[in-house]
């Protein structure tokens, strides 16, 4: 499994990592895959990899600013994708390590996602990188009418000080 830098030739299969994702209900409270316009503009340009095996995207890993203020500079949320074909053997493990490096030598400190709590694979995995659970949000939003909580997971740079 090799880790790399996401390119705009990527977006394909990027987008169809993504959709398997909505489709499972447990990934996001998002119902459709946003343009690559849409997309490309969100998520920070030096912290977009992908995971490659055999030649083949096999998962994504992607980081968006929480806030403009200067004072949350360091401080991003997670993304990240795996495809069915791929689940479970290293690709989720692979793209976390290459993002914590990358994060951290561009002086963020605070990497945080939200996760559904019935995304057990994903807490865990987390965890495994060093995230810890700040609490969970009860009945934040809604995902096709039904009320869902999310797990609010962070991690602290401890590098960065």
């Amino acid at each position: 499994m090799d880790v790399r830098g996401l390119l705009p030739t990527d977006w394909q299969e990027v987008a169809r990592i993504y959709r398997e994702g909505i489709e499972t209900g447990n990934a996001t409270f998002e119902t459709e895959v946003p343009s690559w316009e849409e997309w490309d503009a969100a998520h920070l340009r030096d912290h977009r990899l992908v995971a490659v095996r055999d030649g083949a995207v096999v998962g994504w890993i992607a980081l968006v600013p929480v806030s403009p203020r200067e004072c949350y500079a360091g401080v991003a949320e997670v993304s990240a994708y795996v495809g069915e074909e791929a689940r479970g053997e290293g690709a989720g493990s692979a793209l976390l390590t290459t993002l914590i490096d990358s994060s951290e030598r561009a002086g963020i400190w605070t990497l945080q996602t939200g996760v559904f709590p019935e995304n057990d694979v994903s807490l865990r995995l987390l965890q495994r990188f060093g995230f810890r659970v700040v609490g969970t949000r009860e009945r934040i939003g809604q995902l096709h009418g039904v009320w869902r909580d999310v797990v609010l997971i962070e991690r602290r740079s401890e590098v960065i000080s």
